[in-house]
């Protein structure tokens, strides 16, 4: 990683700790866009950069380590493992329950809700990655089934859970791993 690219993922580091910090502190309906910037000591406009909203920005505070650790997971498999199951496994591990205060902050608002669950997205492009790494596919075909792996997790995710007006809850009689399983296996054929 270049250093351009290392100071933007340190930006948006920065900003999603300081997201998540004030919302801990202050209730996710309390934390103000220019609030966030400060703490990360950048402007709003950089701000704008990188979220599109302040839920963004909160959920990726809590979900900052996951694409990293899914591409980690995906290239720690066996290279003989068929790639769907190694995208399955990888997304399992990383999609456990959050920590309690994290969930109840989650909890705390609808759009943390949505925004934590379409946080599949972030996974993209460290998945078109390996998928290129993988099946030796061109970056434009990596970054659509990237897209359609993202697409099948946020699926099973949603699936998971129950979202209710209350908030949150997770499905105790699944796991998380049958419903990324069964979303995910739909994309078998594309993935060999």
């Amino acid at each position: 990683m270049g250093l351009r690219e290392r100071k933007k993922t340190e930006t948006r580091a920065a900003l999603s700790a300081a997201a998540l910090r004030l919302a801990l502190e202050k209730g996710a309906d309390n934390v103000r866009v220019d609030e966030i910037a400060e703490a990360a000591n950048v402007s709003p406009r950089t701000y704008n950069n990188y979220f599109a909203s302040r839920e963004q920005a909160i959920v990726a505070g809590i979900t900052a380590t996951r694409a990293l650790a899914v591409a980690s997971a995906l290239r720690s498999r066996p290279a003989g493992e068929p790639l769907v199951e190694s995208i399955i496994t990888a997304f399992a591990e990383q999609y456990r329950e959050p920590p309690s205060e994290a969930l109840a902050l989650i909890n705390s608002t609808p759009a943390l809700r949505e925004a934590y669950l379409d946080s599949t997205a972030s996974m993209e492009p460290p998945i078109a990655e390996v998928i290129a790494e993988r099946l030796g596919k061109d970056p434009l075909g990596a970054e659509v089934l990237a897209a359609a792996v993202s697409a099948a997790a946020r699926i099973g995710v949603q699936r998971w859970v129950d979202l209710r007006p209350s908030g949150l809850v997770v499905v105790p009689a699944t796991s998380v791993e049958d419903h990324l399983r069964e979303a995910i296996s739909h994309l078998a054929p594309a993935l060999t």
